[in-house]
């Protein structure tokens, strides 16, 4: 049975593709203890703190490492800090062990401008230490909203294979026709919906057609970031762990209720998790799901590992 590891493991999103493909973990790691809690929930055992303070020696042999190392120092909303931010760094805590284990394969996953922070400069600096280390990297961006997932999610997915047995090719979308109207709950608590003198919906359902993205209908105040209204015929926007506005994380979609955010359990599915897994109680518990990886999109890239 192969082997693998779950870096910066967050709610556990590698873990449950890998898993579904009978794949066994044997080591975990997030310094998050609401996270920690969290993961415990989901499969029995608390993950390692802080990957900095952790030996190579002290974790086990593996022939995968995953990780999808934070995103925030790289990402628009984390003000793109870069390397220069001590969590862009952890990059070479994935090398650190790498080196030590020489794991056949690394799935790592980021957001979408660490293709482009800094010049450019962050990504050739990856992919020269991914070289220097014997492994071939191969890296694309895909977008969740094209592998039957109903929200816009952009990420880049890393595989770096080592050994001239292994070949890889990315996986291919399957545009599945699946949108928000799919799994939208009808009837959800008044707390979630936005009551307002300044909403303006522009546009309604009856008049749309069905599109794999975010389909924007309306607003409120001067419609910034989180005041954006979208239609259940389109898309969920990106989940995010942080962001602004009334409809900060998920969003704002106009519901025959209203317009309203997303309920915990939408966000599961929009992330494509299932609605029994664990996540913590309220806020918390959104910033888990928009830090998460989608099991799903995890398990797509995975399969494309031809030779382990």
């Amino acid at each position: 049975m192969l082997k693998f590891i779950d870096l910066f493991c967050g709610i556990g999103g590698f873990r449950l593709a890998l898993e579904k493909r009978n794949l066994e973990c044997v080591f975990s790691s997030d310094i998050d203890a609401y996270a920690q809690e969290a993961y415990k929930c989901n499969f029995g055992e608390k993950p390692n703190g802080d990957i900095t303070k952790i030996s190579a020696k002290d974790i086990p042999s593996h022939d995968i490492l995953c990780g999808g190392f934070p995103c925030q120092p790289f990402s628009i909303s984390g003000k793109m800090g870069g390397t220069t931010d001590p969590r862009g760094k952890l990059f070479y805590e994935i090398k650190r062990i790498a080196e030590y284990h020489k794991p056949k394969v690394l799935l790592l996953e980021n957001v979408k401008n660490i293709l482009t922070i800094n010049k450019g400069t962050v990504i050739k600096s990856i992919e020269t230490e991914l070289k220097e280390m014997g492994y071939i990297l191969h890296k694309k961006l895909l977008n969740a909203s094209y592998f039957g997932i109903p929200q816009s999610r952009e990420r880049v997915y890393f595989v770096a294979l080592k050994g001239s047995d292994l070949s890889y090719e990315f996986p291919k979308e399957t545009r599945k026709k699946f949108y928000l109207e799919n799994i939208f709950e009808k009837e959800v608590d008044e707390k979630f919906i936005i009551n307002r003198s300044d909403i303006v919906v522009q546009k309604k359902d009856n008049e749309l057609e069905n599109k794999l993205k975010p389909i924007r209908v309306g607003l409120l105040n001067k419609g910034g970031q989180g005041e954006r209204i979208y239609s259940l015929k389109g898309h969920a926007i990106t989940q995010s762990a942080y962001g602004g506005g009334v409809g900060a994380r998920t969003g704002l979609y106009n519901t025959p209720q209203g317009v309203r955010k997303l309920t915990i359990n939408e966000c599961k599915t929009v992330m494509g998790f299932p609605k029994k897994h664990f996540v913590s109680s309220g806020m918390q518990g959104y910033q888990q799901l928009g830090n998460a990886v989608i099991p799903s999109m995890v398990g797509y890239v995975f399969d494309g590992i031809r030779g382990l």
